[in-house]
């Protein structure tokens, strides 16, 4: 039993800190096009992104054994995980918003 609970809690600071690096990356990429660095923020981009598919793997991975009968225990920090995976989400798809627009005003 010991070992199923570090086993979950790995599972759920993999999906936390993932998604919380893609949001942080996120962020940059928003704050280097506000100073027209619009390379960098393409970058920034690109790390959450990927950050993005590593939470993914993770969350895939717990996904796996479910289906092969192995139940994954959900619980308080397994919601909290995947509330911080959604959250990365909804604000990378706006930072790409955002940076598009400060583009666009860029170009004028």
């Amino acid at each position: 039993m010991a070992q199923e609970n570090s086993d979950n809690m790995q599972v759920v600071m993999g999906i936390i800190m993932q998604a919380g690096n893609a949001k942080a990356a996120a962020m940059q990429a928003i704050q280097a096009a506000k100073k027209g660095d619009f390379d960098k923020a393409d970058e920034f981009i690109k790390q959450a992104n990927e950050g993005l598919v590593n939470a993914h793997n993770v969350q895939t991975d717990m996904l796996t054994q479910e289906a092969q009968g192995n139940h994954v225990k959900v619980d308080l920090y397994m919601v909290h995980a995947q509330d911080h995976l959604m959250t990365a989400i909804t604000f990378i798809d706006l930072a790409k918003e955002v940076v598009a627009v400060y583009k666009k005003m860029a170009e004028k």
